[in-house]
């Protein structure tokens, strides 16, 4: 799963992310990134064009960047695709966007913090349990019994493998997940079966009003 990085612009750099993806479809799967401040106003046609024109399967949100908005979780809910929200440590937010946006799926990356702030992976393993709309990848996440927490409680269908590359090596954080032990349908889940039924969800919901106005009901 690919990302642009942090940019000026991220209509130009979405559009670059696109000629990347568009040379290797079956391997790479795009993720559009809006600024929720930047961008306000645009978020609905940037994003429109990304899963439309360029193929992409999801939103990437980074709270470096601004708070997530409303603006930003309608168009997913409109769009039908996963939202990667960076919330850098500001774990209490999950709460409101998953009571608020209940069909909108949410992946929390580093377990809610790269700062490895432990009591805001902790607090965020408790939305996992709660909530069936949260998820969390494993990105950076140093405390490996947190880790094994995550699973033991939330389940590995909550779990999604992340490298953060280049920034982290990706055989490092494969690593861990090797580490966890878990059953082999399991940790199939973790390092890809879930992302992949998340885009499954959205692709489904997607095709629902089109065959419902196809059938006239």
């Amino acid at each position: 799963m690919l990302l642009p990085a942090f940019h000026s612009d991220y209509a130009v750099a979405n559009l670059a992310l696109a000629r990347i993806v568009a040379r290797r479809p079956q391997r790479f799967i795009g993720f559009a990134m809006v600024h929720p401040a930047r961008d306000r106003g645009r978020v609905l046609a940037m994003l429109t064009t990304a899963i439309e024109r360029y193929r992409f399967s999801g939103i990437k949100v980074h709270r470096h960047d601004a708070p997530i908005t409303r603006e930003v979780c309608d168009a997913a809910r409109l769009l039908r695709v996963p939202v990667l929200y960076d919330v850098t440590g500001e774990v209490s937010v999950v709460e409101l966007l998953a009571e608020q946006y209940p069909d909108v799926a949410f992946i929390i990356p580093h377990l809610g913090s790269f700062a490895d702030d432990w009591r805001a992976q902790l607090a965020l393993i408790d939305h996992l349990v709660r909530h069936p709309n949260v998820h969390a990848d494993t990105a950076g996440v140093r405390r490996f019994d947190l880790l094994q927490q995550a699973v033991r409680r939330a389940g590995a269908h909550k779990i999604l493998f992340g490298s953060d590359g280049p920034w982290l090596h990706p055989g490092l954080e494969l690593a861990k997940i090797r580490l966890l032990h878990l059953a082999p349908a399991d940790e199939a889940l973790v390092l890809g079966g879930n992302l992949l039924r998340l885009m499954a969800l959205s692709e489904r919901a997607a095709a629902a009003p089109a065959a419902t106005a196809a059938h006239g009901r």
